[in-house]
């Protein structure tokens, strides 16, 4: 979709969703957001509240009586609604379960009544317990236990994607999947266990940053706006379509390293504390040692490779978090 249109955005409050938003109204098209705002927040959307282009229901998609003729009016759809958070997920599995599939299901459906394109915003946790150095569209995927609440995220966001390109196939729905590894930013929250808000806002406050496990375990964290370009770009391109796609920075930090640049960048008097998993969150929880993604894909049919510094992306958060308070 190159030309100025109207598109739908669920999740449209949320951390990634609200610069989403302000990057399609920017680039000149009318937007319309589905929020419930369970962890999403209005004030994100702040700075574009007044646009007279923005429409934002509060309401789950499934509970939206309007969802119908949202939908037909839309020339495509950002899916970017789900539970999030490995807080969340652990403390609350049944909300995350019926929050990712019941919600996906509905809008899949009603979007293939117009065929619609949709963007689906999915999660390298669907990469589960591979011990792979790095992750393919195409891997085989190994998922743990059930009765270890993380994988119920996982397997979730998992039958999300199955559940899409089943519509794909059937339907004739043209659909984008996008499997987002760490993105970080202005508006992430630490609330429900991000990493990199909850450092900074300790290391701002001088307090111990808490680092779970034994800090080897490495991620690659991409900058929110190079995430959004990424999306848009593979939501206007036809031959996105279909295909599964990773999404995210290839620069990998073991979580201890973090942590300590955290605190050098902010010329703060923190340490680092290390807690357990099973303090953390839950006895038995699971984590991956490694999360890097192969994104020639993504290279490949959008020509666009996020590239903002781990550097850069600290200093940019840093501006906007608050110091921890008790």
């Amino acid at each position: 979709m190159h030309a100025p249109g109207h598109v739908l955005v669920t999740g449209g409050a949320g951390f990634i969703g609200s610069h989403l938003v302000e990057r399609l109204l920017a680039d000149g098209h009318t937007v319309t957001v589905i929020d419930d705002c369970s962890t999403g927040r209005l004030a994100n959307l702040g700075a574009v509240a007044t646009d007279a282009r923005l429409r934002v229901v509060q309401a789950k998609i499934s509970e939206y009586a309007g969802l119908t003729k949202a939908v037909a009016e839309a020339a495509c759809i950002y899916h970017l609604a789900a539970a999030v958070g490995v807080e969340l997920v652990v403390k609350e599995p049944i909300r995350t379960i019926h929050t990712n599939l019941q919600e996906t299901r509905i809008l899949l459906e009603v979007a293939s009544q117009s065929r619609v394109p949709i963007l689906l915003a999915s999660t390298s946790e669907v990469y589960g317990k591979s011990v792979k150095p790095a992750f393919s569209e195409d891997d085989d995927l190994l998922i743990g236990p059930p009765h270890l609440g993380r994988w119920s995220y996982a397997c979730s966001k998992l039958m999300d994607e199955f559940l899409a390109l089943a519509y794909a196939r059937e339907r004739g729905l043209p659909v984008v999947i996008a499997r987002l590894f760490n993105t970080v930013g202005p508006r992430q929250t630490g609330r429900y266990g991000m990493v990199l808000p909850r450092f900074i806002a300790a290391a701002k406050a001088d307090r111990p940053l808490r680092v779970f496990g034994d800090g080897t375990q490495t991620r690659c964290f991409c900058y929110v706006l190079d995430t959004v370009e990424a999306l848009v770009r593979l939501g206007r391109c036809p031959a996105a379509r279909g295909e599964i796609f990773n999404v995210g920075s290839t620069e990998e930090v073991s979580i201890r390293e973090l942590a300590a640049r955290v605190v050098e960048i902010l010329r703060s008097s923190s340490k680092l504390e290390l807690v357990p998993y099973g303090l953390a969150y839950t006895p038995g929880f699971e984590d991956m040692q490694r999360r890097r993604p192969l994104i020639e894909k993504l290279v490949q049919v959008t020509g666009y490779r996020p590239a903002t510094p781990l550097q850069m992306i600290i200093e940019l958060t840093a501006d906007v978090i608050e110091p921890e308070v008790d």
